[in-house]
């Protein structure tokens, strides 16, 4: 599902930035990449995710997609010449990503997941690409945080089938994806590293 115009804003702004950087951070310590490493980020919006990926774990490329094709534009305009010989750029459907099995070493997700209406299929087709022993870097929001009075007017997201804590926890399991280390606040969100078991 693409952002509407609220939402673009929030992620679109210098906040953003400074908080991805936070957590980007704080997944690095507690599971850094191999070099040489293989990179997908899913739902990376104008890029900056990527940039800040690219800068921490320093992979040997990014594959950086996003449903919205106008997302895909800001990307190819924010970040600069000498990141876009490691970051690639591609509008593509998460339910429906065009890589082979196994393909990357690791894969991140910043608020995505809960975007899509059929999120299981979503998270199936992450740990489908992911190698096996490969790292998932996740952030995730619960319905809590977006849609309660307020925000369900503004911002724009499915309405049925939405994870919670428990419901996110059973669905990785069945992905074959463990957590290795989480901080989680059951009211707003989840912040993870995993690793895609055999």
């Amino acid at each position: 599902m693409k952002l509407n115009w609220a939402e673009r804003l929030v992620v679109n702004n210098p906040g953003r930035v400074f908080e991805q950087r936070a957590e980007i951070r704080w997944l690095r310590k507690r599971m850094p990449l191999q070099p040489g490493a293989l990179v997908l980020e899913v739902g990376c919006g104008r890029g900056a995710g990527a940039g800040l990926i690219l800068e921490a774990f320093q992979p040997r490329a990014i594959h950086a997609m996003d449903l919205d094709c106008k997302m895909i534009a800001r990307a190819e305009k924010y970040l600069s010449p000498h990141q876009k010989e490691r970051i690639f750029m591609h509008t593509a459907d998460l339910a429906q990503l065009p890589y082979g099995d196994g393909v990357f070493d690791a894969v991140f997700g910043f608020g995505v997941l809960h975007h899509l209406p059929d999120w299981r299929q979503g998270l199936a087709e992450l740990a489908r690409v992911l190698k096996t022993g490969g790292s998932y870097y996740l952030e995730e929001l619960y319905p809590t945080l977006y849609q309660n009075f307020i925000t369900r007017h503004i911002l724009l997201h499915p309405e049925e089938d939405r994870f919670t804590s428990s419901h996110l926890r059973a669905a990785l399991d069945a992905a074959r994806l463990s957590i290795t280390q989480a901080v989680e606040w059951k009211p707003v969100g989840i912040l993870a590293t995993l690793v895609k078991l055999g």
